[in-house]
């Protein structure tokens, strides 16, 4: 497939929420397979997003107002949308990242599960839920979920359409609005995905997309918020995580990981070392849920090792628009230097390399093999720190206990595999990690494809939770609404107060033992 004709960029760039296209300094954004560029996009100023709040506030009061299934109708017609354009929306999603289209095609594949679960549970999250009060049949309380308000949404470059919209479709179910900064260099996934949102009847006010510098309009938009989403590294998220704490605003965050496998002896080594593919080098191994260590017990890391390699290099890598790639192309020439960085520190200090190890511009200027590394010991910089590359090392270990405390010898806890003899020995070492999400017999996808189940990390990979309830439940407050229907609760008529006071301990034993959520 080719890439998107150029008047489909133009018409998307039109979308972005900025007061006066017309003069407006742009960045060029460039097809990451050749460097060609794709074309222009207007870089927001704290002014334009100040803007956006402004008219996003107004819109939210309106559609906070709409009953529950009436915005959840939105969302369902817009994922029909999804379904109709998906082809041109792999297509954009390929253009800016570089990545496979099969690891494009995991983007709409999370948005149609996700936007299937809320859209089936929001109206019974939202409902107002009875709880009991302090006297059955004398008192009734009720628990509203009421919007945050206008939600600040910052996504990531490596997931452009998952990321970004994943995040805002709870966020708008819940009844808020959203101002969303997509990252500078994958503009257009959001907007092609807005578009498709306006299309189905969102109104345009309600949901705003400001390309821009995290500097400028990143800055801008932790302090306009009611509440801050946002997927980035570890030390951005720490900054914002501040900011957010001197506007006692809530934040919540997916940050860095460093992920472990662990392949013990027992388990099937050529179903291991297939999926150890897509669980290192999804997307180039730009994945927060990458595999970036693999633990074997010594007597078997031989074997997998083999297998592992020989699966590496009969992978084709490639840039194309359809499916017969397993690996594209890095996405920037920071992955690029960053990859080459930690490959060359590695060397230069004793490490091996088993396969890969080059830039590969034959295929395209940001291309890099993937590479496995053994002999990496602690003082190497991609022993600890996160590498975001096709860049995987292998630890032979003398016994599982010896894998589970290097695992969790680590700054980072968003994701990890465990592969074993059986499921239930899997199992029994996950809980033993110390990780938001553990994939027992697959590398990250079947907890990634669990949209009723919470993913986020643990230490420093993050705050809070995406999916499950808490994934929109997040973007409310509470409300206690409690009604006192026949007395109140003063001393009754002719009853001394201290006869009263003496009935409240009583009383508040039998409180505590009424059932409720």
């Amino acid at each position: 497939m080719p890439v998107p004709e150029s008047t489909v960029f133009q018409r998307l760039c039109r979308l972005a929420s900025v007061t006066d296209h017309d003069g407006r300094p742009t960045t060029t954004i460039d097809e990451v397979f050749t460097g060609q560029p794709l074309g222009p996009v207007p870089r927001a100023d704290a002014d334009d997003v100040h803007a956006a709040f402004t008219k996003a506030s107004v819109a939210q009061r309106d559609w906070a107002a709409l009953p529950v299934r009436a915005r959840v109708d939105v969302i369902k017609r817009y994922r029909a949308l999804v379904l109709e354009r998906r082809d041109l929306l792999l297509d954009i999603i390929q253009a800016e990242t570089g990545k496979a289209r099969w690891t494009a095609q995991e983007e709409i594949l999370g948005i149609l599960a996700g936007t299937q679960y809320y859209a089936r549970l929001a109206p019974e999250l939202l409902k107002p839920k009875r709880v009991p009060g302090p006297l059955p049949g004398l008192t009734r309380v009720h628990v509203h979920a009421q919007p945050k308000g206008v939600v600040g949404v910052i996504a990531p470059w490596n997931y452009p359409m998952f990321l970004a919209i994943g995040d805002s479709i709870p966020a708008l179910l819940a009844g808020n609005a959203v101002v969303l900064k997509p990252a500078s260099r994958t503009p257009f996934a959001a907007l092609a995905n807005a578009e498709l949102l306006y299309a189905a009847g969102l109104p345009r006010d309600l949901l705003a997309v400001v390309p821009g510098p995290g500097s400028t309009v990143g800055r801008a938009i932790v302090a306009d918020c009611d509440y801050l989403m946002f997927t980035g590294s570890s030390t951005t998220g720490r900054v914002l995580a501040r900011q957010c704490a001197d506007r006692l605003i809530g934040f919540s965050a997916e940050l860095g990981g460093k992920n472990p496998m662990i392949v013990t002896a027992g388990a099937d080594l050529d179903k291991v070392a297939k999926a150890a593919l897509r669980a290192c080098f999804s997307n180039a191994g730009q994945l927060c849920l990458s595999i970036e260590r693999i633990y074997v017990e010594q007597s078997i890391a031989e074997e997998f090792t083999a297998k592992f390699v020989a699966a590496i290099e009969a992978m084709p890598l490639g840039a194309g628009y359809d499916f017969t790639t397993a690996m594209g192309s890095l996405s920037s020439a920071d992955q690029l230097a960053t990859v080459a960085k930690h490959l060359a520190d590695a060397k230069s200090k004793g490490a091996t390399v088993v396969t890969g190890g080059k830039a590969r511009p034959d295929l395209g200027p940001l291309f890099f093999e993937p590479t496995v590394l053994t002999g990496v010991t602690s003082d190497m910089d991609c022993a600890r720190a996160e590498t975001f590359g096709p860049l995987v090392s292998i630890y032979p270990v003398a016994d599982i206990d010896a894998a589970v405390r290097l695992a969790n010898d680590t700054e980072y806890g968003l994701s990890a595999s465990v592969w074993a003899a059986t499921p239930a020995e899997g199992e029994a070492i996950a809980v033993r990690l110390r990780s938001g999400a553990v994939n027992v017999d697959e590398g990250y996808a079947v907890a990634a494809a669990s949209p009723s189940a919470p993913m986020g990390g643990m230490g420093s990979s993050g705050l809070g939770r995406r999916h499950g309830p808490e994934g929109l439940l997040k973007y409310t407050e509470p409300q206690t609404v409690a009604t006192a229907l026949v007395v109140d609760l003063d001393a009754p008529p002719r009853m001394s107060a201290e006869r009263w006071q003496r009935l409240q301990v009583p009383m508040a034993e039998f409180i505590g033992k009424l059932p409720g959520r």
